[in-house]
């Protein structure tokens, strides 16, 4: 049985994710079609997305690593399959 993730983006996150460069978009694209056709549960198994759970104010909400800058912040909405993500950022180390 293959379960449809829905994938949204908030109006916050499509200004954001205008403003990146297209490398950084055509990533996150990537990301999203990776959820929709194989699923969240299976796409966070992927390293190379370090997802991770926050913490504090963000609890609730997860990142995963678009590259070594720019990261993706999402939380899955429970009761639906339904992703929706937040925004996208350059992370400073």
């Amino acid at each position: 049985m293959n379960i449809i993730t829905e994938v949204q983006g908030t109006k916050f996150f499509e200004k954001q994710l205008a403003r990146v460069p297209d490398h950084i978009r055509q990533k996150v694209m990537l990301w999203i079609f990776l959820v929709e056709n194989e699923g969240i549960d299976q796409v966070s198994k992927s390293k190379g997305y370090h997802d991770e759970p926050l913490k504090g104010v963000r609890y609730g909400q997860r990142s995963v690593r678009i590259n070594r800058s720019y990261r993706l912040i999402y939380r899955v909405i429970e009761g639906k399959i339904l992703i929706e993500l937040l925004e996208i950022h350059k992370h400073d180390y």
